[in-house]
């Protein structure tokens, strides 16, 4: 599947990217890496792009562009680790699919992008019938929602899991979606105070989208998500 619409697709953000050298290992493609090490990340569960279960976890690595290197390894049930470099846009996780409305999602994250580089960590998923996009920004780098092109909305607000985020709503006509081209609703709870471990009780973000008319349809996957635009760093991701 191709999930090219995101998060980071509606704010306006320019970052440079950057060129590395490759050395391959059956079909995945590392930057600055021996052929010793690229070995060793592959027997330790690196994944090309795609998505798949890994130690009864669910994941996604998804990359819009060759010119972005990214390298998506599984580590165990619930972990993983990125490094990327480069430019377009990617987004990797691990997760659950289908995801539930209920669910209490834990996490933990070592978070190394570089400095001006546009990346974000969150709750991130799809549901179908209506199809929807969603986020629950958490952690993010070098990006202001705020900046976002005219027609995202700024919806409300919801206090949940000791903070206060702010709402949007933006519509992608004819994008890359779970089910193809399409136009569909963006759905994004922004948290003020950004952090890197902690629950999220996607609950509470779901009354409170619909309470303010953005309704979600039947649960598809839902995963705690690294993404990047143009940027390069490097993050360790733990879900329960």
């Amino acid at each position: 599947m191709v999930f090219a619409t995101t998060l980071l697709s509606v704010v306006a953000l320019a970052v440079g990217g950057t060129s590395a050298l490759f050395l391959t290992s059956g079909d995945f493609t590392f930057p600055n890496m021996t052929m010793a090490e690229t070995n060793g990340l592959a027997a330790r569960g690196v994944q090309g792009t795609g998505q798949g279960t890994f130690d009864g976890f669910f994941w996604q690595n998804f990359v819009s562009s060759s010119s972005f290197d990214v390298i998506f390894t599984n580590i165990a049930g619930g972990q993983y680790e990125v490094q990327w470099e480069g430019s377009g846009d990617f987004v990797v996780g691990q997760g659950f699919n289908p995801g539930t409305t209920n669910r209490v999602m834990t996490f933990s994250a070592s978070w190394e992008p570089n400095p001006a580089s546009a990346s974000i960590l969150s709750v991130y998923g799809w549901s179908t019938n209506p199809l929807v996009e969603y986020y629950i920004n958490e952690e993010a780098n070098d990006f202001n929602i705020g900046t976002a092109n005219p027609g995202t909305t700024h919806k409300g607000t919801v206090v949940s899991d000791g903070s206060t985020y702010d709402i949007y709503e933006h519509q992608q006509v004819n994008q890359p979606s779970i089910q193809g081209t399409a136009t569909f609703q963006q759905y994004l709870s922004v948290r003020q105070n950004k952090r890197t471990s902690g629950t999220v009780t996607v609950q509470n973000h779901i009354n409170a989208w619909k309470a303010l008319g953005m309704n979600l349809g039947t649960m598809n996957l839902q995963i705690m998500a690294v993404e990047g635009l143009s940027s390069s760093g490097q993050a360790t991701v733990t879900v329960s």
